[in-house]
């Protein structure tokens, strides 16, 4: 039998394969941004998300599929959320992602996709910042010490190694050392002071990043935000004003930005226009900042192209490794 006709086996990664994976935040930046540069040349395929939701608010899942061009690598995620009462303890939350070589028609893995996410949302942030940032800016305010918090700093730093003057709140001590913990990891030698007063911080910052969750009570108004600074909004903690008045808007993708940002609204109901998407900055073929003093607001929603391209290079780390188990699932 050649190699031709035999069965692929599929190789199954778990949480905890890849939770220890080494990957740099540097590394995860650069690939996200080649997902970027990629889909912006037309070498990569995005379609629109396809969503189910049970009619009661039970549950949410969503399945996305994507083409690498670049990589080419075709992939699979699906996510899906059980939160009947909206509570911590009743919680159900699972992704997952296929990748598939497309230039030997070879399975690649079936990976649990948390960490991916964890770890390409905070570098989208950090491409948002850098093409955005004024010049000379130093300081910045996280919003939230969650998963997205813990990831965010060591991601915007190796993006903006400029930015100097850290500060953080948060209301959960065991999160705040977490965001401290991961911060020396990557940056030893950094600085980050813990805040009472976000809104008194914010204004004193030229970046916010806004990562708290839905139950947080913080939200930044844009009359608490600096001249010249930008905002990002992954999860809560910007009120809909920040993008209502910003100078500019630029997403990662409008469209998201119109499927998952409707809670920032205008009082008219009113969603602002996107002046720009990431993918068009990066190539220079639209403007981040037109102006030291405007203030500038980020959402970011992210594509599947960017998991695809953070679960590749943690699946190639983690294969190498002999890591995960290999099912012959077509036999």
């Amino acid at each position: 039998m050649s190699s031709r006709d035999r069965s692929p086996a599929l190789r199954v990664l778990s949480r905890s394969d890849l939770a220890d994976v080494p990957i740099s935040p540097a590394d995860v930046v650069r690939a996200v941004e080649e997902a970027y540069l990629a889909f912006a040349s037309g070498e990569s395929d995005s379609p629109r998300k396809l969503s189910v939701a049970d009619p009661g608010g039970n549950s949410v899942s969503y399945a996305m599929l994507g083409r690498d061009g670049r990589r080419r690598v075709v992939a699979m995620k699906t996510s899906y959320k059980f939160d009947p009462s909206h509570d911590r303890s009743t919680k159900r939350y699972y992704t997952t992602i296929t990748l598939y070589d497309d230039t030997t028609g070879a399975p690649i893995a079936l990976m649990d996709c948390s960490r991916v996410g964890a770890l390409r949302t905070p570098a989208v942030s950090a491409l948002l910042v850098r093409e955005t940032v004024r010049r000379g800016a130093e300081s910045v305010l996280l919003i939230g010490t969650g998963t997205q918090g813990r990831n965010a700093l060591p991601h915007l730093l190796s993006a903006n190694p400029q930015l100097r003057k850290l500060m953080v709140y948060g209301t959960h001590a065991d999160g705040l050392a977490a965001v401290h913990e991961h911060l020396a990891d990557d940056s030893p030698h950094a600085l980050l002071t813990e805040v009472d007063d976000p809104y008194a911080a914010a204004r004193t910052a030229d970046v916010v990043l806004a990562t708290a969750g839905p139950g947080t009570e913080v939200a930044i108004e844009s009359r608490d935000l600096a001249p010249g600074s930008v905002c990002v909004l992954v999860g809560y903690g910007l009120a809909p004003s920040t993008l209502v008045d910003a100078d500019r808007v630029i997403a990662t993708s409008e469209a998201q930005m119109r499927l998952t940002g409707t809670d920032m609204a205008g009082p008219d109901g009113t969603l602002r226009a996107v002046d720009a998407e990431l993918p068009q900055v990066l190539t220079r073929s639209a403007v981040g900042r037109r102006s030291e003093d405007e203030k500038i607001f980020l959402y970011n929603s992210g594509i599947v192209l960017t998991d695809i391209a953070v679960a590749h290079a943690l699946a190639a780390r983690a294969i190498a490794e002999g890591r995960g188990q290999e099912v012959a699932l077509w036999e």
